[in-house]
């Protein structure tokens, strides 16, 4: 017997032969953390990763742009992994910011980069880790 321990109805995700909640929360910095993803900028950037997601039928739940960090809120097929999520927006970013910007990048980016290595990312869904745990054990007799 199969118990539901969702208490919210939630819209899954849909592929081929999959069904899919898989959100991610991913933070990435400038290099040098500097404060420059303003103005021009950061409405550049917004539109870049609204295209890219598009194309790539990534879902934005939430978009932040802070001066210095930008959070983002995607959901997406599971056989996206996050690291090519964030491959794909900082690399795609960082091309056409500094194809549009010559000068901001001579001026705060003379190394080439514009994002720097690392980056933050979480999982989010519809349930907890408790409550999965709650559902394997209560399902285990079953086999």
């Amino acid at each position: 017997m199969v118990k539901d321990f969702s208490p919210i109805k939630v819209e899954l995700e849909k592929g081929n032969s999959t069904t899919y909640n898989i959100n991610y929360h991913i933070v990435f910095c400038p290099k040098y953390r500097k404060a420059v993803l303003i103005k021009e900028i950061e409405s550049q950037l917004k539109l870049i990763f609204e295209s890219v997601c598009a194309t790539q039928e990534w879902k934005i739940i939430e978009l932040q742009i802070m001066p210095d960090h930008i959070h983002l809120f995607i959901s997406a097929h599971p056989k996206h992994s996050p690291m090519e999520i964030i491959k794909q927006l900082k690399g795609v970013s960082a091309r056409i910011i500094f194809l549009k910007n010559p000068k901001f990048k001579q001026k705060e980016f003379w190394g080439g980069h514009l994002w720097s290595g690392g980056y933050y990312v979480g999982t989010a869904g519809i349930v907890t880790a408790e409550a999965i745990k709650k559902y394997i054990q209560a399902n285990s007799s079953d086999i």
